[in-house]
């Protein structure tokens, strides 16, 4: 998961199994609308729900939530931005086009050697 720099100034996470999200809105910063929000944004945000619809999130789920934020909130992503960051589409988009640039560079190289050949 990606560090989060900007995390040093929220409380330390609770030694608990499930967590509310009163109690998620005051760990992360965030308001309980918002995480809901959310959760309709990123797929990888699914709390438990039980009776009643409450949401319990666990430990990985906040952490989770402390990663959005911050790149939201301090690296200036956008939600999809943001989504893509997350699910690794980011990496490896870069990585094609980086093999695009390495192939581009051996083809103009291999014409460069041709006319020095010749």
């Amino acid at each position: 998961m990606l560090e989060t720099s900007n995390n040093n100034e929220l409380p330390a996470i609770p030694n608990k199994r499930y967590f509310t999200i009163g109690e998620v809105s005051d760990l992360c910063d965030v308001k309980p609308h918002v995480l809901r929000y959310w959760e309709q944004e990123f797929p990888d945000l699914k709390p438990v729900k039980r009776r009643g619809n409450r949401r319990y999130y666990q430990r990985h789920d906040v952490m989770l939530i402390r990663t959005i934020r911050d790149l939201l909130y301090h690296q200036g992503y956008t939600i999809g931005g943001a989504r893509l960051q997350l699910s690794g589409e980011v990496a490896k988009e870069d990585s094609g086009q980086a093999q695009q640039v390495v192939r581009q560079l051996c083809d103009e190289l291999e014409d460069v050697l041709k006319i020095l050949k010749a």
